[in-house]
């Protein structure tokens, strides 16, 4: 079992990174890889779950032992792999998925990539009582439901995107700088996740 990977980053795309481990290369995927390159550090620790199955062997990779129990705790519900997994990482905040499933917030979680009523109604069943020590709270706000009030409806994947990029440490200037280059590439349906990876995309080109 690979629980950590430290070194650099040799590669990067929009689904993984390849970390130069002493000079081996391990392919890494992540809810938002352009999101490790941004921290600007020479090496980089990545928590990982190792993952295997018949037809293969796949590393999944997150910045913080928080993000790494999650998804745990996320691919023991019934319905959700590894892939819709690394989705819902991608399209909210640890913090805010906790924090919906002990709310019972299924308006919210219906909005993450992958995820049905049915689903959301799964995640709160099996994991309300199983997430103490892992993000969120009762307390804690969730965003507003993609739609509400004040929300670009041209563009419903960018209020979500922009939480996200905020709690990552980029501030409301930068943000809407790269919402300005960004605007006219996203689409009226595009998730969440994918509006997140291209600002990061933006953001780590300078």
């Amino acid at each position: 079992m690979i629980d950590f990977l430290r070194g650099q980053i040799a590669h990067l795309e929009t689904e993984y990174v390849v970390l130069d481990v002493q000079g081996v290369g391990y392919r890494v995927f992540c809810p938002n890889p352009y999101a490790l390159a941004a921290k600007g550090q020479e090496t980089v620790t990545v928590y990982t779950h190792h993952h295997v199955r018949e037809d293969a062997i796949l590393l999944f990779g997150f910045p913080t032992r928080e993000e790494q129990k999650l998804f745990r705790k996320l691919i023991e519900v019934s319905g959700i792999g590894p892939r819709v997994a690394l989705g819902i990482l991608s399209g909210g905040s640890p913090n805010h998925v906790v924090a919906a499933i002990h709310q019972e917030n299924i308006a919210f979680l219906t909005k993450l990539p992958g995820i049905g009523k049915k689903t959301a109604q799964r995640m709160i069943l099996d994991l309300k009582d199983k997430l103490e020590g892992v993000g969120g709270t009762l307390f804690d706000p969730v965003p507003a439901v993609i739609g509400e009030a004040g929300l670009d409806a041209g563009n419903p994947g960018w209020p979500e995107a922009r939480e996200g990029l905020k709690a990552l440490g980029y501030t409301e200037a930068e943000l809407d700088r790269v919402w300005h280059r960004l605007k006219d590439d996203v689409g009226p349906d595009e998730a969440v996740d994918s509006v997140m990876k291209k600002a990061l995309k933006l953001l780590y080109a300078g």
